[in-house]
């Protein structure tokens, strides 16, 4: 499955074609939204191997990898690793030290963990696309503990194996040549935890891939993401459980599931969808009234997918929301805050949202402008800026 050649995309190729690139993921488990960053880099360097602590991609979801070599590292063949991968986080700095990048130009990290940690070599530029400094090993770590609830002698020694990668994760930042961060929320991040300067490129947006849809609406609310505790989707339900005259449905799949339709449980304005497919999520997207979004996400695509279809978003006002959603005081907004993760604020922010009109064009147009054509025209850009070298 290849990408359209748009013109952006043509250009791209053609000015470096000639490099020897280089392109290390953190892992290859699921088709989220790293993995359409990386989708993207790989459209634009058709010659790019890639490098990843485990492959474990389905075969009906890697048809975009198809034309490119993947290298693994030796988590790849220990016990269980396609299922407790996140299990050998202590011996990920090791392996991905491992992996040899000898006789490449160019290369490309796309890092959330440790990928941004892989060695290279005097002649080589190393170009990090942080989608965020390692959250449970800085800004997350005491609430991945208190989700963890560990006992006390592994808490300890969980405590104590996060300082040595947050120690680690430092040192090693200071190896790569340039920093691109995925928002200039996750921008902050870097220049906080590692101390360097990033330039902010947004993650490309399938705009195509959703269907405009002006009109009309359902009265259902949608939220859709995986159900893990950082997305919030408790927060979601709990406020729509005191909602009873406004209908929330959910999309998803995740460790919170049966925790979630425990809390769902007796409200019959609330309904669990499970995992749907593509055409299904976009027609929900579609016919929605409004897209609820609780996580303090990195970037988050989801909300920009909402838009693409029209339909506008009510979002926790931190984090990537605020540069992916246009709140009340624009003068064209695509929709609202909430200004704490607390069911009575979003319960105030719907009250605020149904108090006004929102035009769906203006959805689209936000969403438009995240492209992924524009994403390969403003990666272009980047690199002209840089020190590589585009010949051998």
């Amino acid at each position: 499955m290849s990408e359209p050649v748009t013109p952006e995309l043509a250009a791209l190729r053609r000015r470096y074609r000639d490099l020897r690139v280089a392109i290390v993921h953190d892992w290859l488990v699921v088709d989220g939204g790293a993995e359409k960053v990386l989708r993207a880099l790989l459209a634009a360097f058709p010659q790019a191997e890639v490098f990843t602590l485990v492959d474990h991609l389905p075969d009906d979801k890697r048809g975009w990898l198809a034309d490119h070599r993947v290298h693994t590292s030796l988590i790849q063949r220990l016990p269980f690793s396609r299922r407790y991968y996140r299990h050998y986080l202590p011996f990920m700095p090791y392996a991905i030290e491992q992996m040899d990048l000898r006789g490449f130009d160019l290369v490309i990290s796309s890092s959330h963990a440790v990928a941004k940690g892989i060695p290279t070599l005097p002649g080589q530029y190393h170009l990090c696309y942080c989608h965020t400094p390692m959250r449970y090993a800085w800004d997350m770590k005491e609430g991945y503990l208190a989700d963890a609830a560990f006992p006390a002698p592994l808490e300890w020694y969980v405590r104590r194996t996060l300082g040595r990668l947050r120690q680690w994760d430092y040192i090693t930042a200071s190896q790569v040549d340039h920093f691109v961060a995925n928002s200039h929320n996750v921008a902050s991040r870097i220049a906080k935890f590692y101390r360097r300067e990033a330039t902010v490129l947004h993650p490309p947006v399938d705009v195509g891939a959703f269907a405009f849809h002006p009109g009309p609406r359902s009265d259902y609310y949608l939220a859709a993401s995986r159900l893990v505790p950082y997305k919030r989707i408790d927060l979601i339900i709990e406020a729509f459980r005191h909602s009873p005259g406004r209908q929330l449905k959910v999309v998803g799949d995740g460790p919170e599931r049966k925790r979630l339709e425990r809390l769902a449980k007796g409200a019959d304005n609330i309904t669990l969808l499970g995992h749907q497919p593509h055409d299904r999520l976009q027609s929900l997207m579609q016919r929605a009234r409004g897209f609820v979004f609780a996580a303090d996400e990195d970037f988050g695509i989801m909300p920009l997918e909402a838009q693409a279809c029209g339909t506008p978003v009510i979002a926790f006002g931190q984090g990537g929301a605020l540069e992916t959603v246009r709140g009340e005081e624009d003068h064209n907004p695509t929709g609202v805050f909430f200004d704490a993760q607390r069911p009575e604020s979003l319960t105030q922010a719907l009250e605020r949202f149904e108090q006004r009109g929102f035009s769906p064009l203006a959805c689209r147009e936000q969403a438009e402008s995240f492209g992924t054509h524009l994403f390969w025209q403003r990666l272009s850009a980047q690199l002209e800026r840089l020190p590589i070298r585009l010949s051998r």
